[in-house]
């Protein structure tokens, strides 16, 4: 877990969004699919709010 956090930290990936996605899209892989997109560099960019 705590590598997880420190490799989206370093990515520039919010640690708890990305641990989110990744909890969100583990269920729907299936056996032999290309596990890449789970990398905090390939997470599709989320917009801030506004402020």
């Amino acid at each position: 877990m705590y590598s997880l956090v420190e490799t989206a930290k370093s990515n520039d990936c919010e640690p708890y969004e990305y641990l989110e996605y990744v909890l969100r899209e583990i269920p729907k892989l299936k056996c032999g699919d290309d596990h890449r997109h789970l990398l905090p560099w390939n997470m599709p960019q989320t917009e801030s709010p506004s402020s």
